[in-house]
């Protein structure tokens, strides 16, 4: 049984200069901004239902920027705020996979 209802970790990894990785694409601007949306949205009602955490690398830059969601395990990509938000209503909040950033 997971520690949290849901949990969140975005690779914010940072490479060497002109090498990809998920911090070239805002990753951590991303995760800031999915922590504050699932505070504002009452999703994180209590210290058990729902963390968002930075994670050094991932192993998937060449797919970047990831985040992976437990506990069920679905690895998604991202773009812009707007697929974090499809990712905040659908998965987080109502429980559905979003088939078209996951990876």
């Amino acid at each position: 049984m997971s520690h949290y209802d849901k949990h969140v970790f975005f690779c914010v990894n940072q490479r060497p200069a002109g090498e990809d990785c998920c911090n070239n694409h805002q990753a951590q601007a991303a995760r800031d901004y999915v922590k504050d949306k699932v505070k504002q949205l009452g999703l994180s009602t209590d210290k058990r239902t729902m963390r968002i955490n930075s994670a050094g690398c991932l192993g998937r830059c060449e797919l970047g920027p990831v985040l992976v969601v437990y506990p069920e395990a679905v690895w998604y990509t991202y773009v812009d705020q707007s697929d974090l938000d499809e990712i905040i209503e659908e998965h987080l909040r109502n429980g559905r996979v979003v088939e078209r950033l996951k990876i």
